[in-house]
């Protein structure tokens, strides 16, 4: 397995590396600061969570409707437009006196537009590296992600503390900004990986040829179910502890970043093969002790470990990879982070209204139980499937 630092050596990684951390850390300080404002606005945990993760509703749109793009479209044009778009939606965001029902308009728009772009980028990310340096190269930028999220909220608290949220939705919009001169600049001029043009025929059907394999639709459900449920209780740290959820989202990020690197690193093939189903139990368990509301230290340490177990992401999409042609590369991880997505905003706004019914804490316990659930049964239907390694062979 490659070395992390033998992959920045690797054309054209760097650069999509270094415009998807601008990315990413525009996302963190924008989602935060939106996510207060219409908190302090409307007083609803609900419409708080939508603003947060609503983008990841509009990803169910774009993977029945745009997908085919992912590898239909330049990925250097594709990429550049689309982080050029984010700046101009995020930009938008921070006018005063839009209403709320502006605001979440305009995050649905971007989410439809993500949809795209997630499988843009780790289509590219799959040609660019060899086939044996796509988990460690995936592995990186969840690292990075991870810190960039760390140091997004973090400085994003601080500065919600001394700055308005508007005026952080600016400070983000200039991250998207940057984020487009390096795409533009330091990727090549790579032509589509399949040819015609994308359409929402072609995505249909390349949807439904995924989705024939029981293996795959096992795996994309193990993607993005348990992943979701545990993301709506993230959806409620601003209402759970509103002083403080920059830092429980820091520990959540913290947490990822320490799982990343254990998978994508530290563990052998075979023992990581085996941890799906440990990891996603431990990514929903911790939330269960929310059930006793645990004061502001005790949350911090169950955010940090259960966010662990989102490294079973990198397990899970080593398998898909093994069980998908390379053609379909881009279309099929785009398909996994849209359902992801729209799962995490999905869950978003059910932990919100169960929130707004109850409390955050009795929302956050019963997603984690929900989330426990279906870990439990995607395993006892998985057990007659194949290895990784024995897809991989067949694969091949």
């Amino acid at each position: 397995m490659p070395r992390y630092r033998s992959l920045f050596r690797t054309p054209e990684f760097t650069p999509l590396f270094l415009g998807s951390a601008a990315q990413t850390a525009a996302q963190t300080l924008g989602g935060l600061a939106l996510g207060t404002l219409v908190y302090r606005a409307t007083g609803s945990p609900l419409l708080a969570a939508l603003s947060m993760f609503g983008p990841s509703l509009a990803q169910v749109l774009g993977a029945t409707v745009l997908l085919s793009g992912a590898d239909r479209l330049p990925p250097r044009t594709a990429l550049s437009v689309i982080a050029l778009a984010f700046a101009a939606g995020t930009a938008l965001q921070s006018l005063p006196g839009l209403p709320a029902g502006m605001l979440l308009l305009i995050v649905l728009l971007l989410g439809l537009v993500s949809s795209l772009g997630v499988g843009v980028r780790w289509g590219l990310l799959n040609e660019i590296l060899s086939k044996d340096g796509y988990l460690p190269g995936r592995s990186l930028f969840n690292m990075m992600s991870g810190l960039a999220q760390i140091a997004g909220y973090v400085t994003g608290g601080a500065l919600l503390t001394a700055l308005s949220p508007r005026s952080c939705l600016l400070l983000a919009a200039a991250l998207y900004l940057t984020a487009a001169p390096l795409l533009r600049l330091g990727l090549s001029a790579r032509p589509p990986r399949v040819g015609g043009c994308p359409s929402p025929a072609v995505t249909w059907r390349t949807n439904a040829r995924l989705w024939s394999d029981r293996s795959r639709r096992l795996t994309y459900l193990g993607l993005w179910v348990p992943n979701g449920l545990v993301v709506g209780c993230e959806s409620l740290y601003v209402s759970y502890a509103p002083g403080a959820a920059g830092t429980l989202f820091a520990c959540a990020a913290l947490g990822m970043f320490a799982g990343d690197v254990s998978v994508g690193r530290l563990l052998p093939p075979g023992v990581r093969s085996r941890l799906a189903t440990p990891l996603l139990l431990l990514l929903a368990v911790p939330y269960l002790l929310f059930a006793a509301r645990p004061p502001l230290p005790v949350a911090m340490v169950c955010v940090t470990l259960a966010s662990v177990g989102f490294g079973a992401s990198l397990v899970q999409q080593e398998r898909l990879m093994a069980l998908t042609p390379d053609e379909l590369a881009g279309h099929a991880l785009g398909l996994h982070s849209a359902g992801m997505l729209t799962l995490q905003g999905a869950s978003a706004a059910l932990a919100g209204t169960i929130a707004q019914l109850t409390s955050p804490a009795t929302a956050m316990t019963a997603m984690a139980a929900a989330s426990v659930a279906v870990t439990l049964a995607l395993a006892a239907a998985g057990r007659s499937l194949p290895t990784a390694a024995a897809a991989a062979r067949d694969a091949a």
